[in-house]
């Protein structure tokens, strides 16, 4: 097995083929979440400014996941011989995730709240540290500057319309994960866009999210 390229996290924008490669976009992601999650370990916040911190968290979390599988996952299946090996892992670390944050969505007045979110945590800085020293390193050896560009918007673009709440019974890989995420995605969106962040409405979301599940599967 060839030995994967140093970690993304020990290379600059210019070696990580630019500010707007997939690189450097993932990077700043995985940086802008670990900052979150400190913020959230570490301060003694308001429980308004809490919950708004952890909805920040699970937005980011899962619509950059989705893209990850939706983009980039595919694309290092087809250039790295271990390309499989290596994704499969990083889709369990995913579904890991997921079923823990939506038994935390699902639990709010649960005292193992708190120590299920550090396990959250716990899992995602592991998912991350996979990532920068595993996978996306294969991108940058398989790929030059411009198609690092090129991967990254498209990335962008997944994103911006991609589910920003756990729903563990969506799959991992297209064509499935689009056909059973994307329709989801808006009703998503609505719900974070929502007044009121306490159990109450947390419960009423959720069972609307269910309904909504349920239809989309008939």
């Amino acid at each position: 097995m060839t030995a994967p390229a140093v970690s993304i996290s020990e290379q600059d924008a210019d070696a990580l083929g630019g500010d707007d490669s997939i690189l450097m976009r993932q990077r700043r992601d995985h940086a802008r979440l670990d900052a979150m999650m400190n913020r959230c370990l570490s301060e003694d916040l308001p429980p308004g400014e809490l919950d708004a911190l952890w909805l920040d968290i699970v937005q980011l979390v899962f619509s950059h996941a989705f893209a990850e599988e939706t983009v980039l996952w595919p694309l290092l299946r087809r250039v790295s011989p271990d390309g499989e090996e290596l994704t499969r892992q990083i889709e369990e670390e995913h579904q890991a995730i997921n079923d823990l944050v939506a038994r935390i969505e699902s639990s709010p007045d649960d005292p193992r709240r708190a120590e299920w979110i550090r396990q959250a945590f716990a899992l995602i800085r592991q998912d991350i540290r996979d990532e920068e020293d595993e996978l996306l390193p294969r991108l940058r050896t398989a790929f030059d500057d411009r198609k690092l560009r090129r991967v990254g918007a498209a990335w962008e673009a997944v994103r911006a319309t991609a589910p920003t709440r756990p729903h563990p019974g969506v799959p991992r890989r297209p064509p499935g994960n689009a056909l059973r995420g994307v329709p989801l995605s808006a009703f998503d969106r609505l719900r974070d866009l929502a007044p009121g962040s306490g159990p109450t409405a947390r419960r009423t979301s959720l069972a609307a999210a269910g309904a909504v599940a349920a239809g989309g599967a008939v």
